[in-house]
């Protein structure tokens, strides 16, 4: 992996430096993240939270407050400008779904681009791996992710809340796990992801800015020949399936990491 690699930005959102984040050490010994401003920003909507029992409710009252804010009622995801012109209006739920279809489209450039924004990881793959700044892959990362037409509706802010209500969700009801959840990822080449290893099963993995998990090793197993089993964070955690009501990813068990370096458990 490129030197460059080795850090993200040198300023992120999360008070915390980008490589002791994004180290396998963190990962082991976890401490609370939290994007700056996004809480005090929406007090009314986690003062509502608060009074819910359950995370059913709370993910309806999540869902409606976005809703509301961001104008994703159905009548309103393609309004019209002055001239009467239909206006595309960008949402975390299309964002998530479309994740879901292909990371490595516009839309994924998008959510990397706010890993790299929030949390200062920069990405390592974007249709191909990244080579280094001054190479195209950068460039078609770059202009992707800059497309206006998914920076229309806040799309940023949208994600902000997204996983600050992840971690009020994971904080107030200890779901899907208190401290680590045990995931799984499989792949069919391991050389483009291995950092260091200590013997044939256990490595040091460096995953991508921002890099899908599954729950199940069944369905793990279907994506590659090698599976690896990472005991990920809660606190970087983005989504997981459980999180809302209505969103696409429920049929693979899908969870969203923030990425960086881990150690992983390499099974066949």
């Amino acid at each position: 992996m490129p030197d460059i690699f080795q850090y993200g930005h040198s300023t992120n959102l999360i008070g915390l430096a980008t490589a002791c984040m994004a180290s396998h050490v963190f990962n082991e010994n976890p401490r609370p993240l939290h994007i700056a401003g996004t809480r005090e920003s929406a007090p009314g909507l986690f003062e509502q939270l608060a009074r819910q029992t359950s995370i059913q409710d709370c993910g309806r009252i999540f869902q409606d407050y976005m809703c509301v804010v961001f104008g994703f009622e159905t009548e309103q995801r393609l309004g019209t400008d002055a001239s009467g012109r239909r206006r595309y209006r960008n949402s975390y739920l299309r964002l998530i779904q479309d994740w879901g279809l292909d990371s490595n489209n516009a839309q994924g450039a998008v959510f990397k681009g706010w890993v790299e924004s929030r949390f200062g990881l920069y990405p390592t793959y974007h249709k191909q791996h990244i080579a280094g700044f001054n190479s195209r892959d950068w460039v078609t990362y770059i202009e992707e992710k800059m497309n206006s037409r998914y920076h229309n509706n806040c799309i940023y802010m949208q994600l902000d809340l997204l996983y600050e209500y992840c971690q009020w969700v994971i904080e107030r009801f200890q779901f899907p796990a208190a401290t680590h959840k045990t995931l799984y990822r499989g792949v069919n080449n391991l050389d483009d992801w291995i950092v260091s290893g200590e013997d044939k099963q256990h490595k040091i993995v460096r995953f991508n800015s921002i890099v899908s998990f599954t729950d199940r090793r069944t369905i793990a197993s279907e994506f590659g020949a090698y599976i690896l089993e990472v005991d990920v964070p809660m606190v970087k955690l983005v989504f997981f399936s459980e999180l809302l009501p209505n969103h696409a990813l429920h049929g693979e068990a899908e969870y969203l990491v923030i990425g960086g370096d881990y150690r992983v458990k390499v099974q066949r």
